[in-house]
């Protein structure tokens, strides 16, 4: 019973704080930045799939669990970007499933760098639901005990990119829309905040064979503080990635990459350096990026992000 009291103590707080932290957690964000900026879709020289796992709280009944996966492709020479992407992220007996398209245009700036500026649109939906029906609980009068409530809600986000060969920075929001649910009893609410998401990155040489690219994600919420993350990474022989990474007030970890052809497998471990740390061991994060480069589409430079 305990257990299940803090489940749902942690489980509410998260959605009561949703203007604070309602997105899911991503430590590899700049391995999927399709996810919280459209305008990405196409800027890769190829068709690029990515999916990434994330297993939160180690050792914790009903901690979240979180699924993404976004495909894209330049068309036109790059001046056009389709894709799309689908998020599933479980919390406790919260749930969330979204389905999103994509699409950007771009135009070049410079062809020293390749650099280049996109807008983009993302439309889909969001699935949100509690489901309590599972629940044991002691008393069963217990107002929480049989709720379930769930909704579809329309959404639409758009973003901004500017990049080149060795740096990007890109402004978005992944959903404009703010979304309400609630049952009959009006016990619960989720309130599906809006998001604004800026994210940057440069990659520098050290020498022949090592390469270091600092990068940020700075996400605001309204009526919430400002956070980010930071992470430090190194390319080795254009084949490993190593890093370091930082979220403000929360967490630390490290994350590795190998890249093997076209292929790209990395995983991340990240620790809470907060209140958390209590009753749980870490988190960690899998991710696999296939990219299938075709003769239609052009091969211009290596890219790093």
């Amino acid at each position: 019973m305990k257990k299940l009291i803090l489940l749902l103590l942690i489980t509410f707080c998260y959605l009561a704080d949703a203007h604070a932290q309602q997105d899911e957690q991503m430590s590899i964000y700049m391995y999927n930045p399709l996810y919280f900026n459209p305008a990405y879709a196409g800027s890769k020289d190829a068709i690029s799939a990515v999916a990434v796992g994330r297993f939160q709280w180690v050792n914790y009944s009903g901690a979240p669990r979180s699924q993404w996966f976004s495909v894209h492709a330049p068309l036109l020479f790059k001046s056009l970007g389709v894709g799309g992407h689908m998020v599933n992220d479980r919390i406790g007996k919260r749930n969330r499933t979204a389905v999103f398209a994509d699409i950007s245009g771009s135009i070049q700036l410079s062809k020293t760098n390749q650099s280049r500026i996109a807008a983009g649109l993302s439309v889909g939906v969001d699935v949100l639901g509690f489901d309590f029906t599972n629940a044991t609980v002691n008393d069963v009068n217990d107002p929480f005990y049989g709720m379930q409530v769930s909704a579809t809600k329309p959404n639409v986000g758009a973003g901004i990119y500017y990049y080149g060969n060795r740096h990007y920075i890109g402004i978005s929001s992944p959903r404009l829309l703010e979304a309400v649910i609630r049952n009959a009893q009006d016990l619960e609410k989720q309130v599906n905040a809006r998001h604004f998401f800026i994210a940057a990155g440069y990659v520098f040489d050290l020498n022949s064979v090592l390469k270091l690219k600092p990068s940020t994600l700075i996400k605001y919420t309204p009526k919430a503080p400002l956070t980010f993350d930071v992470n430090l990474s190194l390319l080795s022989y254009e084949r490993l990635w190593t890093g370091l990474m930082y979220r403000f007030n929360e967490s630390m970890g490290a994350n590795i990459a190998v890249i093997i052809k076209d292929f790209t497998i990395g995983y991340v471990y990240d620790f809470p350096i907060n209140g958390l740390r209590k009753y749980q061991s870490g988190s960690h994060e899998i991710f696999l990026q296939f990219d299938i480069r075709t003769k239609k589409i052009p091969y211009t430079s290596p890219r790093y992000f």
